[in-house]
């Protein structure tokens, strides 16, 4: 099967968050089989053009019409890669080559660009793929330029949209449809919310199925309180949505050899491989008393991540003798906050407001419980790798959260964590009381539990398989 993933970043070429851990992991677990023939296109941002690391190779160049507009395409092929996936990079130095990647006024245009500079290739290259892969709102205009312009050649190919998270939907002023896409205004009706053009509303009504990052967002998104305005657009088209949950790479996340651990451990030795990192970093960020529970959080700082809830909660939390480590950017309002828990609690409460991996890899590795209170959550991997490093979860029920991290039953041996129904402060508290009790009155229990977390499969492989079914459905193979 010819397999093409169309997305906007993807490591380790370029990453802003999730979408970039799943355009790396996802397309490299297609190809592993050797059963597929997988391609991504890029765009060739600046960022990877001037990398020295990354070797790419000319394959052709061209211009292309956006409207009324004559484009230059330029298309390299990655020569250095290893993930069993061909890579292509759109080069266009009008639209990619500037220092950030998102968050400029003609973001719309350039992705526009971008898709039809992704079909326009296909067509030169003469590779009609079985299934073109589409990921949020910056690819979501395939499917439908595919069906204005280039259905004669491509047409045989269906194409997935994947929503990995519907707060971002892409959103353009309605004389876009013709300036920039070129198309009639026969189009309002697949585009038009609110007296603009949502880019995803489009995807989702064009596409030959829609896909979400976990089988409870796959709900959630029915229902406006998820859905910031698509959920009667998502009902429309619940025949062809699916909800598979993301993986994590069981080799980069790896607490038997990640380098940036103080002491390296698996599953047999968790009990002493994680106090001996905790001690180490407990003498790294001045935390006292390594023999007291340590409560981690790595994420980024906003809202819908449930750091209200940490910021309301710390002091209550901090009164049953645990200490918190949290690392992490965003929300001024919530940096400061931290920055005040640490000024106030310094050896109990370590504030770490910046980007770090190795600081992330400790603190997973040294983290007794992981807190991860999101008020919303697509799917969520920071739970995930948590438990890779043997730390037990403390979670909201939503999403992906609620899909990886079943409750913990101790009489029956059954779950992976602790969780709470109702987004506030004492749910919260409530949870994480359960979780330490565990911890503190029956230790074989916990240890059973810490070992279950290390050794749950979350690789791509069962997520890989279950996209490869969904192909097959749709192309009849």
């Amino acid at each position: 099967m010819k397999i093409v993933f169309a997305a906007s970043e993807a490591a380790p070429y370029i990453k802003t968050g999730g979408l970039g851990d799943v355009a790396r992991a996802l397309p490299r677990a297609l190809a592993k089989s050797g059963e597929h023939k997988v391609t991504l296109f890029l765009p060739y941002y600046k960022k990877i053009k001037n990398d020295p690391s990354v070797r790419c190779r000319k394959i052709t160049d061209f211009r292309m019409a956006l409207s009324w507009r004559d484009q230059y395409v330029g298309l390299f092929k990655l020569e250095n890669g290893d993930s069993g996936a061909e890579v292509f990079f759109v080069d266009n130095e009008y639209y990619f080559n500037r220092d950030g990647i998102y968050g400029y006024d003609d973001d719309g245009e350039r992705f526009a660009y971008f898709d039809k500079a992704i079909l326009e290739s296909l067509c030169r290259l003469k590779e009609v793929p079985d299934v073109i892969h589409c990921n949020d709102w910056q690819t979501a205009l395939i499917p439908v330029l595919l069906n204005a312009f280039y259905y004669q050649i491509l047409g045989s190919a269906k194409t997935v949209f994947t929503i990995h998270n519907i707060e971002y939907q892409g959103w353009a002023h309605p004389y876009f449809l013709g300036d920039v896409l070129g198309l009639d205004t026969s189009w309002d009706n697949v585009f038009k919310m609110y007296e603009s053009l949502n880019f995803m509303k489009a995807a989702v009504i064009t596409s030959d199925a829609v896909t979400t990052v976990s089988r409870t967002y796959a709900r959630e998104i029915t229902d406006p309180y998820f859905a910031h305005g698509l959920d009667g657009i998502i009902r429309d088209n619940s025949f062809k949505l699916t909800g598979i949950i993301n993986g994590i790479d069981p080799v980069d996340n790896d607490p038997e050899t990640d380098k940036g651990l103080a002491f390296n451990y698996g599953p047999g030795d968790h009990l002493s491989g994680k106090q001996k990192n905790k001690e180490a970093l407990f003498e790294k960020l001045g935390l006292s008393d390594p023999s007291a529970p340590l409560i981690g959080t790595v994420s980024r700082l906003a809202e819908h991540k449930g750091m209200d809830l940490i910021c309301g909660a710390a002091e209550e939390i901090l009164s049953q003798n645990v200490r918190i480590a949290v690392l992490g950017t965003g929300d001024p309002r919530f940096e400061e906050a931290f920055r005040d828990l640490a000024n106030r609690y310094p050896d109990r409460f370590s504030a770490n407001i910046r980007f770090d991996r190795e600081l992330a890899s400790m603190i997973y590795a040294s983290s007794d419980l992981y807190l991860m209170p999101s008020k919303s959550e697509p799917c969520g991997l920071s739970q995930m790798i948590a438990m890779r490093y043997g730390a037990v979860p403390v979670v909201h029920e939503t999403g992906g959260l609620a899909d990886t991290v079943p409750p913990r039953d101790p009489a029956a041996g059954t779950g992976l964590g602790f969780t709470f129904r109702n987004y506030d402060c004492p749910d919260m508290n409530y949870a994480l009381r359960r979780a330490l009790e565990l911890k503190n009155s029956d230790r074989d229990a916990w240890n059973a539990l810490v070992t279950d977390c290390m050794t749950t499969d979350f690789s791509w492989d069962g997520p890989a398989k279950e996209y490869v079914a969904l192909y097959k459905k749709l192309t009849r193979r």
